[in-house]
């Protein structure tokens, strides 16, 4: 199995930024992609960003060029960089891995964005 561990979350204002980190351990081999999901309450739970083993990335509409996805292959460890945060961001999110014998999630971070 995979363990993810996310860091990062907090509470910040609108325009700030946050860097979100998750440490993935186990069988890191069986990983096909690394993606970022986040959940508002009352909203259903949206894929914010993907990055691929060979390293493509895809992010949702709304966060094209405020957000990145990035890894460090070294230490194992994924990153969403979020920049010029707004209201609408604040959910928790959380780090999912795809793998051919099904997906593994961490248990969230919360992000919180005042106006």
């Amino acid at each position: 199995q995979v363990q993810l561990v996310e860091s990062g979350g907090g509470l910040v204002r609108a325009g700030e930024s946050l860097r979100l980190s998750c440490a993935a351990s186990g069988n890191i081999f069986s990983i096909n992609s690394m993606r970022w999901y986040r959940q508002a309450p009352g909203k259903q739970r949206e894929l914010v960003a993907i990055i691929t083993s060979s390293g493509i990335t895809h992010y949702k509409d709304s966060v094209k060029g405020r957000f990145t996805i990035a890894r460090d292959n070294a230490k194992n460890t994924v990153y969403l960089q979020m920049n010029s945060l707004e209201p609408e961001d604040t959910a928790v999110y959380m780090c999912n891995a795809e793998t051919q014998l099904g997906a593994f999630w961490g248990r969230g971070t919360q992000v919180t964005v005042s106006s």
